[in-house]
């Protein structure tokens, strides 16, 4: 409920700066674009806070006679959709610190291709000798993005009797819903166990978050080469682990100093000042656990950052479908005198009005080098 009013709020500071800089004016009526509409909109989002906030015979007599409008449902579906793309902005989300994010154009296959080789160091060329060409490798990978969704029916009833508490509260919830969606679905690309293996020599076994045992896996990390044996100079920049090594993952990272011994000999005790401190960010995941029943609570995470040449991983939102997107269902009924009956009088068969929430995502992995797995058990 504070979410929805805090909305209103800021509705009406936008109809208040158009109408100081355009009121007066003759304006067309074009949803989302011009004073007058942000002017109506401004009364219906009023018009249900006041119903919500104080529920009186007069605000119930506004809003039904408001019902019976054209224009309300338009107005109306307006605000709910605002009310989601507020509470999504608003919501927790970790996948775009670690995974490349991109647009595709359809929902056919987008194709993307690592490229290796090419890069190794020059060789030495003779007087008169001759230049070699170098090899490049390349691999194609293929993922598509897919509609995510859900609907909400709110009673004719409903409506009549006041009871609005289930649609202004419903849009917030799809909102952190699609965020949800999302992170899962970028986590889950995780998950692949194809692509954390020996073979691909990112996945480390029986090495709990330690010290020394992250020490080890950046290491391994940075020790990786191309196809040509050249290092690949892109080190991990993003330490992601579950909620329950979010404090062993701070307690490392925030230390002033570390106690090491050189060699392995005690005798030889040294401090040093924390080495880590400032090298990772630390990103906690909440659904590793959720994905991975067996390990996911003791499992970590060493990514490079999404921006450099290689990235782990990729996801994609459909163009011009960025964020989620509401939609009210057409009135399929009229009155026996030919009229309409209206958005807001519900459907034919059931007097509900319904409503469906709307979002298009999807993900590749694409280079294994810029990623490494470390279970603990």
């Amino acid at each position: 409920m504070a979410e929805f009013l805090e909305l209103v709020e800021s509705i009406n500071a936008e109809a208040a700066t158009a109408d100081k800089l355009f009121g007066g004016e003759g304006v067309r009526i074009t949803p989302r674009n011009n004073p007058q509409y942000n002017k109506n909109l401004a009364e219906a989002a009023n018009l249900v806070a006041n119903l919500v906030q104080r529920g009186s015979k007069l605000d119930m007599y506004r809003f039904q006679e408001a019902l019976t409008t054209s224009d309300f449902p338009i107005y109306f579906g307006d605000l709910l959709d605002r009310q989601i793309l507020a509470s999504y902005a608003e919501a927790p989300q970790t996948y775009t610190q670690w995974a490349k994010v991109s647009e595709v154009a359809d929902f056919r296959p987008a194709k993307r291709y690592a490229m290796d080789g090419g890069e190794a160091a020059l060789k030495t060329v003779d007087e008169l000798g001759e230049y070699k060409s170098v090899g490049r490798r390349e691999s194609e990978l293929q993922f598509s993005v897919k509609k995510f969704g859900a609907r909400f029916d709110i009673s004719w009833e409903a409506m009549i009797d006041d009871d609005l508490s289930l649609l202004t509260d419903q849009p917030t919830r799809f909102g952190k819903a699609a965020r949800r969606t999302e992170e899962r679905e970028a986590t889950k690309l995780l998950m692949d166990d194809t692509f954390f293996s020996s073979e691909h020599d990112n996945l480390m076994s029986s090495n709990p978050l330690t010290v020394q045992n992250l020490q080890k896996a950046i290491e391994k990390f940075t020790a990786k080469v191309d196809d040509d044996g050249e290092p690949i100079m892109v080190g991990p920049a993003i330490l992601m682990v579950p909620p329950a090594l979010e404090v062993t993952a701070n307690n490392i990272l925030n230390a002033s100093e570390f106690l090491a011994w050189d060699g392995g000999e005690e005798s030889f005790q040294m401090r040093t000042n924390n080495w880590l401190k400032g090298k990772l960010k630390l990103v906690v995941n909440h659904y590793l656990p959720v994905l991975d029943k067996t390990h996911g609570s003791d499992t970590y995470y060493l990514l490079a950052d999404p921006s450099a040449a290689r990235g782990a991983v990729e996801f994609a939102f459909l163009r011009g479908h960025r964020s989620p997107e509401l939609f009210m269902k057409s009135p399929n009924a009229m009155s026996v005198g030919g009229a309409s009956a209206g958005a807001m009088a519900g459907d034919f068969d059931h007097d509900a009005i319904g409503y469906k929430v709307r979002h298009v995502m999807g993900g590749t992995v694409i280079d294994p080098k810029c990623a490494l797995k470390s279970v603990g058990a």
